[in-house]
């Protein structure tokens, strides 16, 4: 840890997650291979769930009789930071019918796509030797989009060209690229932002949201604190981990109010404490 006071660097982030391998293991620190990924997912769907219980696809706890009948439009989820697609295919696809997906690394970025691609084409096992199994790609019933960009100059209102698409297209070659989204989910780097740039991201990711059901998830980890906001830069891959207080000015001063918040359990010991916040417009 550095006795200053540094701040993320962008180019040197992107720099050291390029040295990672890109599979679950190199983006999950060396716990890609343990019951962490299953465990992690598994706490995010069913948060979600919570949240938006229509998205169950099964008779279910999670389906409530105050929940709204299912609408026929297509549910869209953008999964920023998104490493090889591990949240999109694990979290997101379940449930959600079309992602968008933003990542900057390149090697991680074409891991994603490669994944994608393989599960488009029925395989089981992409180029790289891993397994796949991207629900809804191979029979296009659901789609992923890919952008390759970093969330301190990315709106997600307007994302830009995308990389490649894979899985579901649009009827009558309508373009959905820019169409807004019901869940924005954020995990696992935000700590990639200095406050200034987190603010301003969740200030553009808060017009992206389609309606008043719609909602930003940020599942980060949480470093410890004495009743008043803390933050510990991490010089390894240059980036914060912000306190829960620290994680609260940040969604106040970007205009958002927390409805659920809940910490992750099951992971191994050792490491920073994960917690979940789903947010609205305040």
């Amino acid at each position: 840890m550095s006795s200053t006071n540094p701040v993320p660097d962008l180019e040197a982030g992107i720099q050291y997650w390029a040295t990672q391998p890109a599979n679950y293991d190199g983006v999950l620190g060396g716990f890609g291979t343990g019951s962490l990924p299953r465990v992690d997912s598994l706490g995010s769907r069913r948060f979600l769930l919570d949240l938006l219980p229509e998205l169950s696809t099964v008779p279910s706890p999670f389906r409530s009789l105050s929940a709204p009948p299912s609408e026929t439009r297509r549910v869209r989820a953008l999964d920023v930071g998104a490493g090889v697609g591990r949240v999109t295919s694990d979290v997101l696809l379940p449930l959600v019918s079309d992602v968008a997906l933003l990542e900057p690394v390149e090697p991680f970025i074409n891991e994603a796509r490669s994944r994608g691609k393989a599960s488009e084409v029925g395989l089981e096992i992409n180029d790289s030797g891993y397994r796949v199994s991207w629900k809804g790609i191979a029979d296009r019933s659901k789609s992923v989009t890919f952008f390759k960009g970093a969330l301190q100059s990315f709106d997600p209102v307007a994302p830009g060209t995308p990389l490649d698409r894979v899985g579901y297209l649009p009827q009558d070659g309508d373009d959905d690229t820019e169409s807004k989204f019901d869940v924005i989910w954020c995990q696992w780097c935000l700590g990639h932002l200095k406050d200034d740039d987190l603010v301003q991201f969740l200030q553009r990711s808060k017009k992206a949201l389609r309606d008043a059901r719609s909602l930003i998830v940020v599942k980060e980890n949480v470093c410890r604190e004495q009743n008043e906001p803390v933050t510990v830069f991490d010089e390894q891959d240059s980036t914060f981990t912000r306190s829960d207080l620290a994680f609260k000015n940040v969604f106040r001063n970007a205009g958002l109010k927390i409805i659920r918040e809940k910490i992750q359990h099951g992971f191994p010991r050792g490491l920073y404490p994960v917690k979940m916040y789903a947010l609205k417009e305040a």
